[in-house]
């Protein structure tokens, strides 16, 4: 049986539409701090109107983005405590 998570994080996504774009916006706030990444996806006009691949395509390049800022500042917090650079695989 698994047991509970001992934290979770909420990321809230949002999208924002146009004929044929799509924005989506990830946010993450966490520990008192504020993360937010984004990504757009543009349709074709040949291509036939699929929301929800727009909406992957879009959500997927927020949450990379986020996921950079998450890599960046955990590279800052690991070298205020080692006092040397530091570069986490990604």
């Amino acid at each position: 049986m698994a047991s509970a998570p001992d934290r979770i994080w909420p990321v809230t996504i949002a999208f924002t539409e146009d004929d044929r774009t799509t924005r989506a916006d990830a946010i993450l706030d966490v520990g008192g701090r504020h993360y937010h990444g984004w990504g757009r996806a543009r349709r074709n006009p040949s291509d036939p109107d699929v929301r929800v691949i727009g909406e992957e395509v879009a959500a997927a390049r927020a949450l990379r983005h986020l996921a950079e800022q998450l890599f960046s500042e955990a590279e800052r917090d690991i070298e205020e405590i080692e006092h040397q650079p530091v570069h986490l695989h990604r």
